[in-house]
């Protein structure tokens, strides 16, 4: 059973008085309505590529194209920005900032029964009320069409098939740049990124080899704090893999942020592999400021959702020809204990004095401006036996797992999994710095499960898929198994964390 106080933290953001006092009750709740009605005040900008191209090509350019425009689409032909906006038989197709002008948006608004409603009623490919919207959205924007962009026809079926190209493609890379190497050869290493042109970057980050290994997972019953989801313990066979030394940071992952695939093509438009490559998928722009003012930099990166961590991994390996995903909660647990087997890496003690050494938490990361908890650069505290910093405290970790309670096992679990059958709940590890956090969440065997309040403040529509406005306590850190998956487990790594129904 998911613990009641857990859920309770996320809807109850002004509950935040205990320690503080009123004073830093009502500065939070400034802070948050303020961001709130910046969200709200000025929608994000539509990027017409990733969120309208996909609307037109799904459900529109079937039938209104050159070709069959004149036959199938009463003349109204919207592959191209000139046709589209210009109309055809109905009137003008768009008028940039007028959607009710504008018959592109009006024909999708039409009731069902109407008979010139776009797309038919009898077709499977409508868009949804909130894809509507965000044309409209566009529309009151200026509607954007990049220049020269033409519009090609394509079916829902057809996004798992170009998913599936772009991990034949990366998985191909990976292949060609595979070096193996046997348990006792992995070595630490370090990795610089680079930009759009191939060129190095001042942004790097560092690898720790994890050898394997057997160790109990969860909690004993007498451990203080423990929560009913953390136990029968389990014994459990974990295969070799590298962990990222740090939570990954704003510096790494601003990189994927705001990729730009147009100049990562320059000069590869004819090559097929690189096409597939520069289509990996790379969020939208943020709605909102996703560090909150707390910094950027060597900052952990937060408020990403499970999606877009798996799609930082697949972007990373485009990026540098080495298989990256998510640790699995039972690799991420087997991490952290670092061969211990007490509450905390470090032992049992969990005193202000001794967590503090090994842990940002609530209690020492107060902004002394804002009079708030907030999270720190990364490597500053020191680190777990292995070598890993933060993995107690600072921000909570994604894992791969769904949430579930777990289950008695006979023997021993090898590289165990909770693959997940819906998009709520997801496993995040290591607690942070959130107020409502206390020692004992910070312990290696604790788990919080992800919840749909975590973007309750979204002001889009549809609501991101990318973000986690109100989980500003979560981010991640990345591994590398030993052995290369195969393509069709590359293709599960990356895609679980998104709903089956969304076009990106």
């Amino acid at each position: 059973m998911i613990d009641f106080w857990r859920e309770v933290r996320f809807i109850m953001p002004t509950m935040f008085v205990r320690f503080f006092g009123l004073l830093c009750a009502v500065a939070v709740v400034a802070v948050a309505v303020g961001a709130e009605k910046e969200a709200k005040a000025k929608p994000a900008k539509v990027d017409f590529v990733k969120q309208i191209q996909p609307i037109l090509e799904f459900n529109c350019v079937g039938c209104h194209r050159k070709d069959r425009a004149k036959k199938n689409g009463g003349g109204y032909q919207i592959d191209e920005r000139e046709t589209a906006f210009e109309g055809g038989d109905e009137g003008t197709g768009v008028t940039p900032g007028k959607p009710a002008e504008s018959t592109l948006y009006e024909l999708m608004t039409l009731p069902l029964d109407d008979e010139v409603v776009m797309p038919p009623k009898d077709k499977d490919q409508r868009p949804t009320k909130e894809e509507i919207a965000l044309v409209k959205l566009w529309i009151e924007q200026g509607a954007y069409w990049p220049k020269g962009l033409v519009l090609k026809p394509r079916k829902k079926t057809q996004l798992a098939q170009d998913e599936g190209e772009i991990v034949d493609a990366c998985y191909s890379l990976v292949m060609e740049k595979f070096k193996p190497v046997t348990e006792s050869q992995m070595k630490v290493y370090s990795t610089t990124l680079k930009d759009e042109r191939g060129q190095e970057t001042l942004v790097s980050f560092e690898m720790l080899p994890l050898k394997g290994g057997t160790f109990t997972m969860g909690s004993p019953a007498g451990e203080a704090g423990r929560k009913a989801d953390e136990g029968p313990q389990r014994r459990v066979k974990v295969s070799p893999f590298w962990m990222g030394k740090t939570e990954v940071t704003w510096d790494e992952y601003h990189k994927f942020m705001y990729w730009d695939r147009d100049k990562a093509l320059v000069g590869k438009e004819d090559d097929s592999r690189s096409w597939y490559l520069a289509w990996t998928s790379t969020p939208t722009k943020p709605y909102v400021n996703m560090d909150f003012g707390m910094g950027t930099g060597q900052h952990p990166a937060i408020c990403m959702t499970q999606h877009a961590a798996n799609k930082y991994c697949q972007w990373l390996t485009v990026q540098t020809g080495i298989f990256y995903r998510l640790p699995t909660e039972a690799e991420w647990e087997y991490a952290c204990r670092a061969g211990s087997e007490t509450a905390y890496s470090w032992g049992d003690k969990a005193d202000a004095g001794t967590v503090g050494k090994h842990a940002w938490h609530k209690n020492n990361s107060m902004d002394p401006i804002n009079f708030v908890p907030k999270y720190q650069k990364v490597a500053k505290k020191a680190p777990n036996a292995w070598g890993l910093f933060d993995i107690h405290g600072n921000v909570s970790e994604w894992v791969m797992d769904a949430y579930a309670p777990y289950q008695s096992a006979k023997g021993v679990l090898v590289d165990p999994w909770v693959k997940a059958k819906a998009l709520y709940p997801r496993v995040v590890r290591g607690g942070s710095y959130d107020p409502f956090m206390k020692f004992v969440d910070l312990r290696s065997a604790a788990r919080v499960a992800s919840h749909k309040d975590w973007k309750m403040q979204d002001p889009q529509l549809p609501k991101s898929i990318w973000y986690h406005t109100d989980a500003r306590f979560v981010g991640f850190r990345i591994v590398r198994p030993l052995k290369v998956p195969s393509k069709e487990q590359m293709m599960e790594y990356w895609n679980m964390g998104r709903p089956k129904d969304v076009i990106e």
